[in-house]
């Protein structure tokens, strides 16, 4: 298609992955180029190109998406636009034929995954004309992981993303198109390099939209009182986003001038009187007033946005009790929180299998004390605790064998360092210091805590499972399941 295109290629690749990694490993991101030549019936040599050659997808299988985009077009006549000067009508038709054959790669890609069962979500950008070739740049995600988060009802689109993680999506493949438009016009400038953070704040931004209702300015005002403190407290409340007499909301105070939320001060000052249920709220504009979401079983109810402050420079974004999206110090990510009962289980019997339903139920009560430690800790289960517990002497305190217990897991877990235990449930050791060899699967946007557990857990001699709890509220099951 054009001389840079695998360079080009393998640089989306490279950004994908520093992308979504941010998000959650386990997406797996996969980018490859679609090219549809032009002025070429596609029976004819060359006339459709997949970047890299060598991809398990073949040119063959896209030889009908141009037939399909327009078997796409919609029945009877379409929708009559004006347009003041005739260049205008142009760019409008080719834009909407790009869309069409967006949507039918999309469609063509859909059944080759489901023909195939393969494990994977597709998303396409718009064609880009790039060397006689209309170019689609094709991201694939694990479908397993994708859907496992939670996302808005209703339609969805450019503008209304349903997920932070749709929303990355679409700024991605914004970016790559972007990058391939240029590629073709100047070889010196370096594609696809911006970075990862800003793309996802970019994101953000984008998905806030959706809860305000289109309403500008509602992600950085949230940045902007959650880095505030009032009298030396962290900013703590929420604030719930509804238009004015909204009749899921119960008003219990209502403010006779109401304060813009670009008023950062005032704002994080009001947000002392949220307490429980009670909340501020806010139509994504102005704070009109002090309320409360009715129960779910009420007639009136009707799920809405909420905002919790949870400490300073830190808020988070929920939907219908469930969190979509974490900010801290500007820069959202997914949901991370929580070690689900039955995962928890299958880890624990996949690496431990003679561990017994009681002893399982045991190590999650233990687990669970763990996870409640606000300021972070580490949980190491080990089948050669006794023997780690003596390699490790100068990096930790031993202890006498005995059984830990919930009580005095919250105790030990005070200190720095992890808790070393059997999967019985014998603690071995206090405070340790973890080791292990550097591994490529670190990660550098994660603490020391998180990437110290990764080499140990690479590099044990023994069967191990470590739960590792973050200071900024992220808990992670290592090894982590097999998806």
């Amino acid at each position: 298609m054009w001389e840079n295109q695998s360079l080009f290629r393998v640089s989306a690749q490279l950004s994908a992955d520093g992308i979504f990694n941010l998000l959650d490993r386990s997406l797996k991101p996969e980018v490859f180029l679609l090219g549809l030549a032009s002025a070429r019936e596609t029976s004819e040599p060359e006339a459709i190109v997949v970047e890299p050659t060598s991809h398990r997808y073949r040119p063959y299988d896209f030889r009908a998406v141009k037939a399909r985009a327009a078997s796409l077009e919609p029945d009877g006549p379409r929708e009559v636009v004006y347009h003041l000067h005739p260049l205008d009508h142009d760019r409008f038709e080719k834009h909407r034929w790009y869309e069409l054959l967006r949507r039918a790669t999309e469609h063509a890609l859909n059944d080759l995954v489901s023909l195939r069962e393969e494990d994977r979500v597709t998303f396409c950008s718009l064609p880009v004309s790039v060397g006689g070739y209309l170019v689609i740049v094709v991201l694939q995600l694990s479908a397993e992981v994708y859907n496992s988060y939670y996302s808005l009802p209703g339609p969805a689109g450019p503008t209304r993303p349903a997920s932070l993680l749709a929303a990355t999506v679409q700024e991605f493949l914004q970016d790559a198109s972007r990058a391939l438009r240029e590629s073709d016009t100047d070889d010196d400038r370096p594609v696809l390099d911006r970075d990862y953070n800003e793309v996802l704040r970019a994101a953000g931004r984008r998905f806030m939209l959706r809860a305000a209702a289109g309403s500008h300015g509602l992600y950085d005002a949230c940045n902007g009182i959650a880095a505030l403190r009032h009298e030396g407290d962290e900013g703590v409340g929420t604030m719930l986003i509804a238009r004015r007499s909204h009749p899921a909301v119960v008003p219990i105070m209502t403010l006779e001038s109401p304060i813009p939320l670009r008023d950062y001060r005032r704002i994080r000052k009001l947000l002392e009187l949220s307490e429980d249920r009670n909340a501020l709220i806010s139509d994504a504009s102005d704070v009109f007033g002090l309320g409360y979401l009715v129960e779910s079983n009420d007639a009136q109810y009707e799920p809405l946005f909420t905002v919790h402050f949870t400490k300073h420079y830190s808020w988070e974004l929920s939907h219908n009790g469930q969190v979509m999206m974490k900010v801290v110090s500007n820069t959202p990510r997914l949901p991370q929180g929580t070690v689900d009962e039955l995962n928890f289980a299958a880890a624990v019997r996949r690496v431990f299998p003679g561990v017994d339903a009681a002893g399982v139920a045991y190590l999650w009560e233990l687990t669970l004390k763990a996870t409640a430690q606000t300021n972070g800790t580490i949980l190491v289960i080990s089948e050669g605790a006794a023997q780690e517990a003596a390699r490790l002497t100068r990096q930790c305190f031993r202890v006498a064998p005995r059984l830990m217990t919930p009580s005095v897991l919250r105790l030990v877990t005070n200190i720095d360092g992890a808790v070393l235990i059997d999967p019985a449930g014998t603690c071995y050791a206090i405070g340790v210091i973890l080791d292990g060899l550097a591994t490529e699967k670190g990660d550098s946007s994660r603490g020391s805590r998180y990437n110290s557990a990764l080499r140990y857990v690479e590099t044990s001699r023994y069967p191990v499972l470590v739960v590792v709890v973050s200071e900024d509220g992220w808990i992670d099951l290592l090894p982590p399941m097999r998806r």
